[in-house]
């Protein structure tokens, strides 16, 4: 995703919700209770992040299409709200399980190292394939409402569309930038998993 940003040397931080990626870096090596933990904390904090926008996005589609009522804010609730339940879904989803899978892999890095070997590493690479699947889902959907937008800017009777567009190419490059961080994230753990099972 954004392949340009792999390259180079920049740092983006959200410190409240662990939003981090580094570029240019050295990829984790070795797997440690500490990158285990980091991880998972990280994932809880973008989980809770993502439940946050959702349940936001969900609150101002009520606004717009029970108060505002015009076409184009009509338009503009309808994706808010089909996108927003999903943010919301996916984001208690990962800030729920988070915990329960850092006590689960900071037991098996001592005691029980098959169970990184046979069920977190494939977990992890049915995850990465997800990311690829679902980044050229949100592009194809992104690149759809860009075109709502610009085709019915200036037509004020197809402003429902024009609502719709917008919010659309808002949300999804929203869910984009969320995705890639934790893409990032994903691979530089799945890279110490490789190495703590191939010593």
């Amino acid at each position: 995703m954004f392949a340009a940003i792999y390259q180079g040397v920049f740092i983006y931080t959200v410190p409240t919700f662990g939003l981090r990626i580094s570029r240019h870096t050295k990829s984790i090596s070795m797997l440690t209770k500490q990158i285990i933990e980091k991880y998972f904390f990280e994932e809880k904090q973008s989980g809770l992040f993502f439940l946050m926008i959702g349940i936001a996005a969900i609150a101002i589609s009520l606004v717009l299409y029970f108060y505002l009522k015009t076409s184009a804010w009509r338009g503009m609730a309808i994706p808010l709200f089909a996108i927003g339940i999903f943010q919301g879904i996916a984001g208690y989803s990962v800030f729920s399980r988070s915990d329960r899978q850092r006590v689960d892999i900071v037991y098996a890095h001592d005691m029980n190292p098959a169970l990184i070997k046979n069920k977190e590493i494939p977990r992890m690479e049915k995850r990465m394939r997800g990311f690829i699947v679902f980044r050229y889902v949100e592009i194809l959907l992104m690149a759809a409402g860009l075109f709502l937008f610009f085709f019915f800017r200036n037509n004020t009777e197809w402003s429902f569309w024009w609502g719709i567009g917008i919010t659309l190419f808002i949300q999804l490059l929203i869910i984009i930038l969320v995705g890639y961080f934790a893409e990032h994230r994903g691979q530089e753990y799945l890279h110490a998993l490789r190495s703590y099972c191939s010593q």
